[in-house]
């Protein structure tokens, strides 16, 4: 049905926002680690991100994007955004809130916008990788303007 040069909807908003980005696409496999997803692609992991949904005591979800070879920090993420903790949410929960499935959830273009915080190690960098909504396809774009696309904190929220 679609075509590998079908945009995703990540792609339609950014191009919404008259805002500049690349797309690469790369062969899926299910036990592909983030790391090797980058190294496919000839990309520094330190700069390909990975999108995590979490939800706080509160009940609120938050989103979390952080190098695909770092760990998430609970701690520092619930204290990033004034919760007293956070957890994971189930892999089944995602898609249903999210509309992205795991390993192709992207900060831009959820059903619904969360608050969402990166990394400070983005702030190093000109440009980062993220999913572009499906499964085989990334983004790349200058940090700069994702923060046109997605209102974003910055923290240090790795291990």
């Amino acid at each position: 049905m679609g075509k590998k040069d079908d945009k995703t909807n990540v792609m339609r908003v950014l191009d919404s926002l008259g805002l500049e980005y690349g797309h690469r696409e790369y062969r899926q496999s299910p036990s592909m680690s983030g790391a090797e997803i980058a190294r496919s692609l000839g990309e520094d992991p330190a700069a390909v991100f990975k999108t995590l949904v979490t939800a706080g005591r509160s009940r609120r979800h938050y989103v979390f994007m952080i190098p695909v070879e770092k760990e998430l920090d609970l701690k520092k993420a619930a204290r990033a955004v004034g919760e007293k903790s956070v957890e994971m949410i189930p892999q089944k929960e995602l898609l249903p809130l999210t509309g992205y499935v795991h390993g192709g959830c992207s900060p831009i273009g959820m059903k619904k916008q969360f608050l969402t915080c990166a990394d400070e190690s983005a702030l190093e960098l000109e440009e980062i990788m993220f999913s572009a909504g499906k499964l085989g396809r990334q983004i790349k774009m200058r940090v700069s303007d994702l923060q046109k696309a997605v209102e974003l904190n910055f923290f240090d929220l790795c291990k």
